[in-house]
């Protein structure tokens, strides 16, 4: 078995948070084995893998995180490293593969700091686009993916358009009675890991930016022994949720050629407005 990390600095599950140039995300700690333990399948996993096997291998999952999307594109025999932001979620992904007997390469960095020794025919961006950042941010991650990329590679990405937060496709209604920071709900989503102990997972928006098209969203994990808390991990993340037609721009401004708008998930005619849309890029 090939299981090969890739970091400048690989911390454990007690890793603080700190992001290099002020990236901040929220996929550390107790959020971090949230993840590893519950978020797992969607139909967005086939939809993905059959882009790979249609543009082509070797490919990347930038932002893998604990490998939700990685790991059955790898018992699928596809040729796929992993990237991610967060050092704890990489090596939850790294855990899983070993104890799935796979073969991977994984890589320590955030995606407007890619710099990978392979060049892929497909990079692949699932629910991590305009996380953490701003636009020039996101810009430079564009970029970063269009320079792993062969020539005449394929971006494959969606991206949540923000509905549930704007009142149009073109400027954000926030409601007049809306207070924040938002309080906490009083029961979270609470549910049993598989070493016995209990996480419950909670979220609330503490902040938005209209003009930017972003909120700021917090998360928090609180683990129970035998019913008794005994740790809290809470984290925020600011979320910038761009128009399908700025997403289009800032992939033509990071340098891609021909960019399709593909639609939903479920469906191949562009949804515009649907709440997420798929694109397709080419360097």
């Amino acid at each position: 078995m090939r299981l090969r990390f890739y970091s400048e600095d690989l911390l454990g599950p007690s890793y603080d948070g700190t992001m290099s140039n002020e990236i901040q995300t929220w996929h550390y700690g107790l959020v971090a084995r949230w993840w590893a333990e519950f978020n797992e399948g969607g139909s967005d996993v086939a939809f993905f893998q059959k882009a790979i096997e249609r543009c082509g291998e070797p490919a990347l999952d930038a932002g893998c995180g604990t490998g939700r999307l990685l790991l059955p594109f790898l018992r699928s025999g596809l040729d796929v490293d992993g990237s991610d932001v967060s050092p704890d979620m990489i090596a939850w992904c790294a855990a899983k593969a070993e104890a799935d007997g796979l073969s991977v390469n994984l890589y320590t960095q955030a995606m407007h700091e890619l710099d990978l020794p392979r060049r892929y025919r497909t990079v692949v961006l699932c629910g991590v686009f305009g996380l953490g950042g701003d636009r020039s941010t996101d810009v430079e991650g564009l970029r970063r993916v269009h320079s792993q990329l062969e020539s005449g590679g394929t971006l494959v990405m969606d991206h949540h358009l923000g509905k549930h937060d704007v009142g149009s496709d073109t400027m954000w209604q926030i409601p007049e009675n809306l207070k924040l920071p938002g309080s906490w709900p009083e029961m979270g989503d609470r549910r049993r890991t598989s070493d016995g102990r209990e996480l419950e997972l909670r979220t609330r928006l503490v902040g938005v930016d209209a003009a930017a098209r972003s909120i700021v969203r917090e998360i928090s994990v609180r683990q129970f022994d035998s019913g008794v808390e005994v740790a809290n991990d809470a984290y925020s993340i600011v979320i910038c949720s761009y128009s399908a037609t700025e997403v289009e721009n800032m992939l033509i401004e990071a340098g891609f050629g021909e960019v399709r708008v593909n639609g939903t998930l479920e469906v191949q005619d562009p949804a515009l407005d649907a709440e997420r849309i798929a694109f397709e890029a080419t360097a």
